[in-house]
Order: structure tokens, then C-alpha cells, then sequence
């Protein structure tokens, strides 16, 4: 299966959610985010670079589990409207 180059969209979807993801992150190490997580290190490296701008649902899901995002925090956050700078707001935890 031959897969189709991303839309300039997809990249800056990509490039915000590992923005996020960084941020997130904080003082936590990425090895021990991604084994957390249940993702190698080199996956979560490759999502905060940008270098996959579409990972897997189920990949974003435990990623933002280990770090207390609400998916419905991140989905807002790397679908902001065009001239919205990411990061002006403060990533929002998930409920315990």
C-alpha cells in the first residue's frame, strides 16, 4: 500500500502535538514517559519532533495517560484555528 504525502495541516497537527507532548512532559525523563507509556523511547522522540506528524491513536492514548492529558485537552490543543500560537495555554490534567 502506497501512503499518501501529508496535507500541510497533518505536519502542523504533528509539530503541535509533540509541542504539547514536550511540554507535558516537564521535568519527566522520555525514557521513563515512553516505558511507562508502553512506546520505545525512539517512537516518543520521533512524535515530539514532529517526525511522525499521524501516530497512532492507541499511541497518543497512552502517552497521555502517563502524562494525566485529557485526549479532549489534546485534540483542542493541535486543532487550534490558524494565527493561534500553541502553547498560550496550559496543558489542562486529566481527572483523577
Amino acid at each position: 500500500m502506497v501512503r499518501l504525502p501529508l496535507t500541510p495541516a497533518e505536519v502542523e497537527r504533528g509539530r503541535r502535538l509533540g509541542a504539547l507532548l514536550r511540554r507535558a512532559r516537564a521535568g519527566r525523563s522520555m525514557l521513563e514517559t515512553a516505558l511507562d507509556a508502553g512506546v520505545s523511547p525512539e517512537t516518543l522522540r520521533k512524535i515530539e519532533s514532529g517526525r511522525v506528524a499521524t501516530p497512532a491513536f492507541s499511541t497518543v492514548a497512552a502517552i497521555a495517560g502517563v502524562l494525566g492529558l485529557s485526549l479532549d485537552v489534546v485534540w483542542a490543543e493541535i486543532t487550534l484555528p490558524d494565527g493561534e500560537a500553541a502553547g498560550t495555554r496550559a496543558p489542562e490534567r486529566a481527572a483523577s
